[in-house]
């Protein structure tokens, strides 16, 4: 297990480029595997999540060729995944495990799909309900009326629904969606609140049968599409990291270059606005459906705010990396309706409390968020990952701006996300 020790930064004056985005790189050899011919993936995320929905999906009898950031996929169409007797592993991935098991809800054969410990312990009956109502039928750990990996997947013979989200979830809307590719109809998906529309694009930009009409998105099954080449923006949950660092860490300038901005993605920005950010979003354009852009970012005095409502499902990966702005923020910061982040790679919500109060700032836990009192000084601590990759990214940018060398125990967890993050930081100085 790898350690990070991170002291402290007096500026940052620099411009880089951050990893590709994991749920688009996710769902671009998914979707390049269910189509016909070829298809090329240009700045794929080559983390441990995504090399495991590679491996799943090679399992299942795709051609994949990946070398460094390009990925090379030889689709057969939407009946030639192939069944296989091996357990398929998505290790840490929660995307790979819910998108996976709306793809293998078609097929007319039985799959067995797992994780780690950390997957085995997330709830998947959000999947399953709508997974059986479309016909599937799907074995797991049952208890306290939910169900759990690993997972026993007899699919085929699959119906269409017209399903409404009970949350904002863009990864139940993926599973519903690629098993409606193989139902024998129209399905729809109906949000109060839109999640994450990657997959909605991705199909978009590989020509299938979706039609998008507000916040319903309708698949039209057993219609096959052609391979498409993808261009993979920067992941803006990655760069938050590096967007918060530069706004807190005094005399800095940072240009993060060609970063994701997909408006069902760019709540941290609408946030650090309000907070009274020095942000601006220019060279704007739009490549395979994803818009992209350069960040530059300045250090800015911010002041508190309170977080809640229909922007939480935007950034509810960002909310580590916002609770440790919200330290140096004048006043008392509140974000509440964020209880989906009990039940990521850790309960984030007390692993955030517990790192920046170790470290000396003034954070309370509500059952759905955090209350951040700030400005706080923040100092040098030693203290764990919790195995989370997001936890441990927050904590290394709080260290940038504490009071002596922050120590950070089990930071392999980063892999799962962003690659290279450790050189990317100690490039800053």
């Amino acid at each position: 297990m790898a350690d990070l020790s991170v002291a402290p930064l007096n500026k940052i004056k620099a411009e880089i480029h951050v990893p590709g985005d994991k749920s688009i790189s996710h769902r671009a050899v998914m979707i390049g595997s269910l189509a016909n011919g070829r298809s090329i993936v240009r700045g794929f995320l080559a983390s441990a999540d995504c090399l495991a929905t590679i491996a799943c999906l090679k399992k299942l009898g795709a051609e994949i060729d990946l070398a460094g950031t390009k990925v090379e996929i030889k689709g057969s169409g939407l009946r030639g995944i192939k069944q296989t007797r091996e357990l398929l592993d998505v290790g840490n991935s929660g995307t790979s495990i819910r998108l996976l098991s709306g793809i293998l809800a078609g097929q007319p054969f039985l799959s067995k799909i797992t994780g780690d410990e950390s997957i085995q312990n997330r709830p998947m009956m959000r999947i399953v309900a709508p997974l059986r109502e479309m016909g599937a039928n799907i074995i797991g750990h049952s208890s306290k009326g939910n169900v759990y990996a690993p997972l026993e997947i007899h699919g085929g013979g699959l119906k269409p629904i017209a399903y409404e989200l009970p949350v904002a979830s863009a990864q139940v809307k993926s599973a519903v969606l690629f098993a409606g590719l193989y139902a024998d109809g129209e399905t729809t998906v109906i949000e109060r609140n839109q999640a994450r529309d990657h997959t909605e694009r991705m199909l978009l930009h590989f020509n299938a049968a979706v039609k998008l009409q507000g916040l319903r998105t309708k698949v039209r099954g057993n219609k096959d599409f052609e391979g498409a080449e993808v261009d993979v923006p920067g992941d803006i949950s990655s760069a938050a990291f590096f967007i918060i660092a530069a706004l807190l860490v005094p005399n800095s300038e940072l240009l993060i270059k060609n970063v994701g901005v997909n408006p069902t993605r760019t709540g941290i920005v609408d946030v650090l606005h309000r907070m009274g950010a020095k942000l601006e979003v220019i060279n704007e354009q739009l490549l395979a459906e994803e818009p992209r852009a350069d960040i530059l970012v300045k250090t800015s005095k911010l002041k508190a705010i309170r977080i809640d409502g229909q922007i939480i499902p935007r950034i509810i990966d960002e909310i580590p990396a916002i609770a440790v702005a919200a330290t140096q923020a004048e006043g008392r910061t509140e974000i509440v309706g964020a209880r989906e982040l009990r039940v990521k790679e850790s309960d984030r919500i007390a692993a955030i409390a517990a790192t920046l109060n170790r470290m000396g700032a003034d954070v309370k836990e509500l059952e759905d968020g955090l209350v951040i009192q700030g400005p706080t000084p923040l100092n040098a601590a030693e203290m764990d990952s919790y195995g989370d990759h997001r936890i441990a990214m927050s904590a290394a940018v709080a260290a940038l701006i504490a009071e002596g060398e922050t120590r950070i125990a089990n930071t392999d967890c980063i892999e799962t996300s962003f690659p290279g993050f450790n050189q990317l930081l100690n490039g800053l100085r």
